[in-house]
């Protein structure tokens, strides 16, 4: 059974930092791409974040560019989400998502696993 478990979420300050991790079991993604997703309460998940298959490219939504860098750990099976300069429009549950594919993906359908979520919340 394939499972991808995020964690790092929590409450921070507008202008703080936090660093997302998402694990995978049951089988490697270690030649797919991976990708940050987020979404609010009445609003439809939004594309944050992916990265290829070896890191070497990423590709990032304009309202988080310069400020999050997505990162991936293929001997931990894991993706990160560093998250700087944190807004309060940042809040939002985040999700992590492994395609089958190859190349590098904004789209939800192009990721056919998913995590449950971890909620992430800026005070400002």
């Amino acid at each position: 059974q394939v499972r991808l478990v995020e964690s790092g979420g929590g409450l921070v300050q507008a202008g703080g930092s936090l660093r997302l991790s998402c694990a995978a079991s049951g089988r490697t993604f270690n030649s797919n791409p991976m990708a940050w997703f987020r979404q609010v309460p009445g609003k439809e998940r939004e594309f944050v974040a992916a990265i290829n298959w070896n890191g070497g490219s990423t590709y990032y939504a304009d309202s988080v560019k310069d400020r999050f860098i997505i990162s991936r750990e293929h001997a931990k099976n894991t993706v990160y989400l560093q998250m700087n300069s944190l807004k309060p429009e940042d809040t939002a549950v985040y999700h992590c998502a492994a395609s089958t594919y190859t190349g590098i993906y904004s789209n939800t359908y192009q990721y056919s696993y998913w995590g449950q979520g971890t909620q992430v919340t800026v005070s400002s």
